[in-house]
């Protein structure tokens, strides 16, 4: 079997903020229209008018997409601030409420509105996707089920939205709190084939319950636009290097999985029942309090798990050439995610007497700090 070229795109969504005031602010028409004519078509509004997306090119490894995101992030910031602003690569503002938003006036989030109603309206959330090359339609339904396994974990080390409308939700990814109230979001259903995902899918589009498939948002979806597999679960990354990490993690994991395949090899098929414990278990605690092991029928620690990963995609990383980027899943689970970085800020303000929203506007600085810390 001829190896898939495993290329990988990134997709990111940031929040723009006021520098001083910190406040969430709407994108102005100049600074969309700059970026717009500088990234050529590597950037577009999103649902929201405080929102920007920005995706790289398809690229064949980690270094090539270093490059290019670097520079979609760095342009953005550049425009943004002729206009006084930042964006924040974080999947929540800590503070900012999402009732005094307005969405982008454009044909698609239109529609989104009128179909979904308030559900969509609370949408005041950033994530970050990434596709990786699988050119071969049955090797993207197979490696569709397998790869929800590992969702948990990708959605643990990214978490970065434990704020929400001023308060501590106790979550470490309260993102995934929010779209879960969408339709057809959560994890895959477990196809047997690529023709049994065809047939589900196209009685929605058939019936018009939905325009075509990029009306579902699972955590992990073949794309209908390229011919990849696009993992979604994630919280956007503060810190580009992080961002990386994730996508090498996400390639090695499918190449591993591709591998056991030449193999006549598989990894093993869990009910969704018992993964979506561990996405629970991801989303309220991140790094700190471990997943489960079904095979053991225990909770391991996730710095055990994290060298149990890496052990298993060893060779991908080597052969995709990420080992660095691979091997910072340990400075992640030592130092914690975001969410654990957001909240001792919030602590240290605190403990400097600042006021309530003194410590909010403390996080947005400090997330300003962390998007501009590797340009």
């Amino acid at each position: 079997m001829a190896e898939p070229p495993f290329s990988i795109g990134i997709e990111e969504e940031y929040l723009l903020v006021d520098r001083d005031s910190c406040a969430l602010v709407e994108a102005p028409d100049g600074l969309m229209a700059a970026c717009a004519a500088e990234l050529e078509g590597q950037v577009s509004p999103e649902f929201l008018q405080c929102q920007i997306e920005i995706g790289t090119r398809p690229c064949a490894g980690v270094a090539e997409a270093r490059d290019d995101l670097r520079r979609l992030r760095g342009a953005v910031s550049r425009h943004a601030e002729q206009h006084g602003l930042s964006p924040i690569a974080a999947s929540c503002h800590p503070l900012a409420d999402w009732k005094n938003q307005q969405h982008t006036d454009k044909q698609r989030y239109n529609e989104l509105d009128r179909d979904l109603g308030g559900v969509v309206r609370r949408m005041l959330i950033c994530g970050m996707h990434v596709h990786v090359g699988l050119e071969d339609d049955p090797l993207r339904a197979d490696l569709l089920a397998q790869t929800s396994y590992f969702l948990p974990h990708l959605l643990a080390l990214s978490a970065s939205s434990p704020f929400w409308q001023g308060r501590d939700t106790g979550l470490a990814s309260y993102r995934i709190s929010v779209f879960d109230n969408l339709p057809r979001t959560g994890l895959p259903p477990q196809f047997n084939s690529w023709q049994d995902f065809e047939r589900s899918t196209q009685i929605l589009v058939d019936t018009g319950a939905i325009e075509d498939t990029t009306r579902i948002w699972w955590d992990l979806r073949p794309s209908a636009r390229y011919p990849t597999l696009e993992a979604r679960i994630m919280d956007v990354q503060p810190r580009l290097e992080h961002a990386l990490t994730l996508a090498a993690l996400i390639q090695c994991i499918m190449r591993m999985l591709w591998r056991l395949r030449v193999r006549n090899q598989r990894w093993r098929l869990y009910d969704r029942f018992l993964i979506g414990e561990n996405r629970w278990r991801a989303q309220r605690y991140g790094v700190s309090e471990g997943l489960i092991d079904f095979g053991a029928a225990q909770v391991v620690p996730f710095d055990q798990l994290a060298e149990d990963l890496l052990d298993l995609i060893e060779e991908d990383a080597v052969a995709l050439k990420c080992l660095t980027e691979v091997a910072r899943v340990r400075e992640i689970v030592e130092h914690g995610t975001s969410a654990d970085r957001q909240r001792a800020v919030y602590a240290r303000a605190e403990a400097d007497g600042a006021d309530h929203e003194g410590r909010m506007r403390a996080i947005v600085h400090h997330l300003i700090d962390e998007y501009h810390a590797d340009l």
